[in-house]
């Protein structure tokens, strides 16, 4: 038994939690903690796209660069709106045009956001506790993205995590739902492609999602920060399905990983009219407002498919590389979005195993999947038998890392 092992078996309930509501990056610092890497390092941990920034983001700046003097308003500026709102319609098949007043607001990236709006929707969405005492609840696909049960904790809201496996196609299982859940629940966040096993959702599933919100009144908290990375056919968005009015539909997206702008800190909100209004109630006095100039390079970049499609062939190539270096390892597929590899280590010891023979032997860095997600009711963690691999350096340091891992995993 592996020492992290035996802590978990030995943490009380209250510590086993505090354990998992750390970032995972703090913990896999801590597991490698006095490791020496075996070769050079390579970091394959973070999500942090390494592709260049587009070449329009300085010129729009420097263009720009008095208005950094000015406070701006917390909806956005009225260009940047109106951007979104026209990218919106080019992208999706739409029902009917987003309404740039008041059916889109800018978030400094999404992690506030999807934070933010948790809070939000428990002040919106009435008469959720269960008859029993229980609290509302908003539901998480499990592994997930952390910002999602940081948003559910501070809501005062029971985090319900929806285990995705492979069974379930790595996306939660919609018939597998107990109605009295959903009647107390607040929100669900979902996440299309997922972060981390890239899976993609198909409309039929949007429509089941979105018909559930309906009946039962909860708002869906869509994470659509990787649609613009896929390998064949672009993923469906949640506004595509919700209809003309956009109800209990709110969609999240970001440029970091679209445009390569992860330290812009660069977003929007859009969907749900009323919810939107309640939740630009909550940001005007929660949130900082975001620069004028930002917005300016938002603009631009909205309005530019060109270094979309550049930085989509990138990752493609690298996915070629992985199709041909992992193969058939390690419960390997192509991922439908996404740029992440979701490798099952179980026949190696399990993520955590894996993840540091990896950084003694090969000097690559990858996240534990255990990491990433929380045990269920049953102590089973979706995520504890994979290793999630971000593949957002070069195509030559990717094929390089690649190879590493096969030459120590096997």
């Amino acid at each position: 038994m592996s020492l992290q092992s035996a802590q978990r078996e030995t943490l009380s309930p209250d510590a086993a939690a505090a354990e998992n509501s750390r970032s995972p990056f703090v913990r896999l610092t801590d597991l490698i903690a006095g490791i020496a890497p075996g070769k050079p390092a390579i970091n394959l941990s973070v999500g942090e796209p390494q592709h260049a920034v587009p070449d329009f983001v300085g010129p729009v700046l420097a263009e720009h660069i008095a208005e950094f003097g000015k406070y701006p308003a917390n909806k956005g500026t009225d260009p940047f709106r109106h951007a979104v709102a026209q990218w919106l319609g080019r992208r999706y098949a739409l029902e009917k045009p987003v309404d740039p007043e008041s059916e889109v607001l800018v978030l400094n990236g999404t992690r506030e956001g999807l934070f933010l709006a948790a809070i939000a929707a428990r002040r919106y969405v009435k008469n959720r506790a269960g008859s029993n005492g229980t609290l509302p609840a908003m539901l998480i696909p499990n592994p997930f993205y952390a910002a999602y049960a940081a948003g559910a904790a501070a809501a005062e809201c029971e985090p319900v995590y929806l285990p995705c496996r492979r069974d379930t196609g790595f996306l939660p299982d919609l018939d597998a739902l107990d109605p009295a859940l959903l009647k107390r629940t607040v929100a669900f966040y979902f996440a299309s492609p997922a972060n981390p096993q890239g899976a993609v959702a198909d409309r039929a599933y949007l429509d089941k999602l979105v018909a559930l919100s309906r009946r039962y009144g909860f708002i869906i908290f869509a994470d659509e920060c990787y649609c613009e990375i896929y390998s064949k056919d672009k993923p469906a968005g949640m506004l595509e399905a919700a209809g003309a009015g956009f109800a209990n539909t709110i969609v999240f997206h970001s440029l970091s990983k679209r445009s390569n702008l992860p330290g812009l800190r660069m977003g929007f909100v859009a969907g749900d009219a009323k919810f939107l209004a309640a939740f630009l109630e909550l940001r005007n006095v929660a949130a900082p407002q975001v620069p004028v100039p930002l917005q300016h390079v938002a603009v631009a970049a909205y309005n530019d498919e060109a270094h979309v499609e550049r930085n989509r062939e990138l990752y493609n190539a690298k996915f070629d590389l992985a199709d041909q270096i992992i193969a058939d390892r390690y419960g390997y597929t192509r991922p439908a979005g996404g740029f992440f590899l979701w490798l099952d280590v179980s026949k190696q010891g399990g993520s955590e195993a894996a993840t540091k023979r990896l950084w003694a032997e090969a000097g690559v860095r990858v996240v534990p999947g255990r990491y990433l997600a929380r045990e269920q009711a049953d102590g089973s963690n979706p995520g504890a038998d994979y290793i999630r691999v971000a593949m957002v350096q070069d195509a030559e340091t990717t094929a390089e890392a690649l190879h590493r891992i096969v030459e120590v995993l096997g």
